[in-house]
């Protein structure tokens, strides 16, 4: 896939270039503080709609901060984004809160995704597990992305595939979500695992 441009030939043929042939709804999800406001923002071409606000000490006790000190702002709804490639294929991107007391959420934001990105942090693995079952359980295509963080151990793809106890046919990947490019590659893996589960 391509990134979107104008498209001569479609044009000639009477079709709006701003209206897609096929649209989807991809959600991204993972624990509290793995990327997945800062996914949304690099790869889309409106700006992203967020619903961040800034911790207070309302969540001290609440909210597990454990590897994420740092972290001053979390979602409390979702992130949204857009993405298209060239052929009419427009991405609609959902960021779901990754805090444990929004999880409520979830079913109503994933309704209607043909597929999702669990983004994982190699130093927090278990924060990643509720997305993972969450996906499993609904039967909904899901790839695996390891975002990398500064300072932390690097691991293979198998042995986060292992750690994560996921089943073989679910593709796993590195990343850097700060690249819109790396983000880019992770939303074609996703929509071509979906497409790939929906025929078999």
């Amino acid at each position: 896939m391509n990134s979107a441009a104008s498209d001569p030939a479609a044009t000639a043929h009477g079709r709006d270039d701003d209206v897609p042939l096929h649209t989807l709804k991809v959600l991204v999800a993972g624990g509290f503080g793995v990327g997945k406001t800062t996914l949304v923002s690099a790869v889309s071409e409106v700006r992203p709609l967020r619903t961040e606000e800034v911790l207070t000490d309302a969540s001290v006790g609440v909210d597990d901060l454990g590897g994420v000190e740092g972290k001053t702002t979390t979602t409390v709804a979702m992130d949204f984004g857009r993405l298209t490639f060239s052929g009419g294929v427009r991405l609609y991107l959902f960021g779901t809160p990754g805090q444990e007391r929004f999880w409520f959420m979830w079913d109503q934001i994933a309704y209607g995704a043909v597929g999702a990105i669990v983004l994982v942090d190699t130093r927090r693995l278990s924060t990643s597990f509720a997305a993972i079952d969450f996906f499993e359980q609904r039967e909904i295509p899901f790839v695996i992305a390891a975002n990398r963080f500064e300072g932390a151990r690097r691991y293979g793809v198998e042995e986060i595939r292992d750690a994560l106890d996921v089943d073989p046919e679910v593709p796993v990947m590195m990343c850097d979500v700060r690249s819109r490019e790396v983000a880019r590659g992770v939303l074609v893996a996703l929509v071509e695992h979906a497409l790939q589960t929906a025929r078999s």
